[in-house]
């Protein structure tokens, strides 16, 4: 107790990072038990958009320096599928924009802010695309990144990629990677079949007039 009322600002980073290592080791614990035992998909009618917003809330909350946009063809956005799965499969991209923006941010500084677009298309297909200014993707070994244990980060797993992909095949869906335009990934989830669109269809926005919740800068 008297080193720690000596030295309180010590204390208090010890604490910090104690706490981040603690949630680094909870996070590849989840990833590794939801790798290792990935159930079958329980498919039943759903609408994406909910799926969506409710995978984007947490982490909107927790990363308040961040901008989320989000943008629907039409709403509801009915699919047939596991939404347990496909919320999954939803914030491990999300967080993985994240920590390319903060990578980003890291070695470059705080300009432009971080900013992750999320779209949801129903033309004759579903289809999710998350656009992140993050650091982007590897210009080598792309294709691998999607492969159990390969990652790109010191903290990684490799595992976040490989169960999205999991979780898309099940569904009979695609995982594609690409480059954002303006520097960052873009990553977009293709799901089979016909979309059915409702009926009262909502336009979907360009990025600069989708419905946004930033805060911060």
């Amino acid at each position: 107790m008297k080193e720690i009322k000596k030295d309180p600002e010590t204390f208090r980073i010890c604490t910090d990072t104690i706490i981040r290592h603690v949630e680094d080791i909870g996070r590849m614990v989840d990833e590794f038990s939801s790798f290792a035992r990935m159930p079958a998909p329980v498919l039943k009618p759903e609408d994406l958009a909910t799926i969506v917003e409710q995978a984007l809330f947490l982490e909107r909350t927790a990363h308040p320096k961040i901008g989320f946009e989000t943008g629907f063809a039409v709403r509801p956005v009915p699919l047939r599928c596991d939404a347990r799965l496909i919320g999954q499969a939803l914030i491990n991209i999300i967080k993985n924009a994240i920590e390319s923006i903060e990578g980003r941010i890291a070695e470059s500084g705080p300009t432009p802010p971080g900013q992750i677009i999320v779209t949801v298309e129903a033309d004759g297909h579903v289809a999710v695309t998350i656009e992140d200014n993050g650091k982007g993707l590897p210009r080598h070994g792309r294709e691998q990144l999607t492969e159990p244990y390969v990652t790109t980060r010191a903290k990684g797993t490799g595992l976040g990629l490989a169960i999205v992909k999991k979780i898309m095949e099940d569904h009979r869906g695609q995982l594609m990677l690409s480059d954002r335009e303006r520097g960052g990934a873009r990553v977009r989830l293709v799901f089979a079949g016909d979309a059915h669109p409702a009926s009262h269809a909502e336009p979907l926005a360009v990025p600069a007039e989708l419905s946004s919740v930033s805060h911060g800068a």
